[in-house]
């Protein structure tokens, strides 16, 4: 079995070439490199781990390489070597954060006298530039302006916004951007292949979604999982990075949904149980919010979504619950449910129980979003009400239930049978409006009849031909046939129960009349 420990280090990149996802950046270092048209002072700005040490370093060697190509250091000439070795004392690298104060920016000053001891260029590197106090940023002003012709900064952050204008508009600025998913799960399973590392796809795909963009953390991470001495999937992946899976998160939201209090206590109980971190956990749960926002408003979801198959399809089925109100409602909890747990370290799970409870009911808060949440809930409860697909309770009387138990046999079975068509049906071109009014209540069942052909009765009867995978889900839901009854009836002005539907196959192999099927579903 390898050693893994020294992972990180064996895979950081000599080259520009190697340098993953940042090309806007390296393509020009390479030019100013090859063309001998470098800048006094460069600014590296961009979140952690997305390669701005790492270019820095590479740019250090590439000005003092002895056999350049194409930009690229050679790593094989004197210069490379001693630079890799940290032997080399003209590329010198500082740590803004532990070296802020003036004296050691004037320190640095007196150096700068002096020309290099072995290479053409005296690189100074400082890293997270953006801690260095005031007086240190004035003290590097005049130096950074005008420097001997020997010397060049490479200043990186992550802060860019705390530096100030001075220091910015002296350096030539490269902004690096987060990696992609695709390609930080593209270079973990090259790594993976190379050392031996048996990673599953959505192993790899974890992975770069926990790195949020960045390409150490990944590799990191992908070190961690690989001490495990097993198959690095996204359970191992979730195990060693001490945060719950998606898996759990998409509970929490089907049961906050439902309002199944027994399930969200549970989920909470094994994240508390497994010794994981609630915050971590919660923050999860806040980007499955995020994701339900996406597929809620967006048709094509799946390309801005970094999920496996089955998450999505999981997904999917669980937006269904939820209006736009109500998520907006949970985010705002979620939110300040989060904030309260950074402040409160001991009571994390106090917290995150509390405040599913109040998202699983928004009778139990005041807030504007809860009161829109209930809105809208009554909105659509309302709509579903107009179109039959939620009956009004009505008790009968005791009359009525001895009339209903000693009507005689026959007569039932008279009225449940099907008038016989015998005039031919028409083309029902109203049904586009139709299916607009379906959308409204609920979107999932008008995507089913848009490729759907539809014909009218003169009796308010209607024939609808779709797929037959379609027309056998519509035909085992009551509720959305009441839903497609009572949209029709709507259109046509009449009652829903003057509305009969006979729901057939595309290719003509399964129909069947299902008034008696919504009679009952109505009652």
């Amino acid at each position: 079995m390898s050693d893994y420990r020294a992972l990180y280090r064996k895979w950081r990149p000599s080259t520009f070439d190697d340098v993953c996802g940042q090309e806007h950046v390296t393509d020009i270092l390479k030019y100013e490199v090859e063309n001998n048209k470098l800048s006094h002072a460069y600014l590296f700005s961009g979140s952690r781990g997305t390669g701005k040490t790492s270019c820095a370093k590479i740019l250090a060697k590439a000005v003092n390489c002895l056999n350049s190509k194409g930009g690229n250091p050679c790593n094989e000439c004197s210069a490379c070597k001693s630079i890799d070795s940290g032997i080399c004392t003209d590329v010198m690298e500082l740590d803004a954060a532990s070296n802020t104060g003036v004296d050691n920016v004037r320190n640095m000053k007196d150096e700068i006298a002096f020309t290099p001891s072995e290479l053409k260029y005296r690189v100074y590197i400082i890293d997270e530039v953006h801690m260095m106090s005031i007086s240190a940023f004035n003290a590097l002003l005049k130096t950074l302006e005008e420097p001997p012709s020997y010397v060049i900064f490479i200043l990186a952050t992550t802060e860019y916004n705390k530096l100030p204008t001075t220091i910015v508009s002296r350096c030539q600025r490269f902004d690096f951007r987060r990696i992609s998913n695709e390609i930080i799960a593209k270079r973990l399973k090259h790594i993976s292949s190379s050392e031996g590392i048996d990673i599953t796809d959505d192993g790899a795909r974890v992975i770069a979604r926990i790195s949020r963009g960045g390409m150490r953390d990944a590799i990191s991470l992908l070190e961690l999982s690989a001490g495990a001495h097993k198959t690095v999937d996204d359970k191992l992946v979730f195990d060693v990075a001490g945060s719950g899976n998606r898996e759990n998160a998409y509970k929490i939201l089907s049961s906050v949904s439902k309002k199944d209090y027994d399930t969200v206590y549970a989920v909470i109980d094994s994240i508390v149980m497994s010794s994981a971190d609630i915050s971590v956990f919660w923050q999860e749960i806040i980007d499955a919010y995020r994701d339900l926002l996406v597929v809620k408003n967006v048709d094509n979801a799946r390309s801005y979504l970094d999920l496996t198959d089955v998450e999505y399809e999981s997904l999917k089925k669980i937006a269904e619950g939820f209006s736009m109100p109500t998520l907006i409602y949970h985010i705002s909890v979620l939110e300040n449910a989060m904030g309260d747990m950074q402040r409160a370290f001991n009571s994390k799970r106090s917290i995150a129980e509390i405040a599913l409870t109040r998202m699983c009911d928004e009778g139990l808060s005041t807030s504007n979003e809860a009161l829109l949440a209930r809105i809208c809930e009554l909105e659509k409860q309302i709509s579903m009400l107009k179109l039959g697909a939620v009956p009004i309770n009505t008790s009968e009387s005791p009359i009525q239930k001895k009339e209903k138990a000693t009507e005689p046999t026959g007569t039932a079975e008279k009225k449940a049978e099907p008038k016989q068509q015998t005039s031919k049906p028409v083309p029902y071109p109203e049904f586009s409006s139709v299916i607009e009014r379906i959308d409204k209540v609920k979107r999932s069942l008008s995507v089913q009849f848009k490729n759907c052909s539809v014909y009218k009765y003169p009796d308010n009867t209607f024939l609808i031909r779709m797929s037959p995978f379609f027309a056998k889900s519509l035909k085992n839901s009551a509720p959305d046939l009441a839903i497609l009854r009572g949209a029709i009836a709507e259109k046509e002005g009449v009652s829903p129960t003057d509305i009969k539907l006979v729901i057939e196959s595309a290719d003509n192999t399964d129909a069947s009349d299902l008034s008696l099927e919504i009679e009952k579903a109505l009652k």
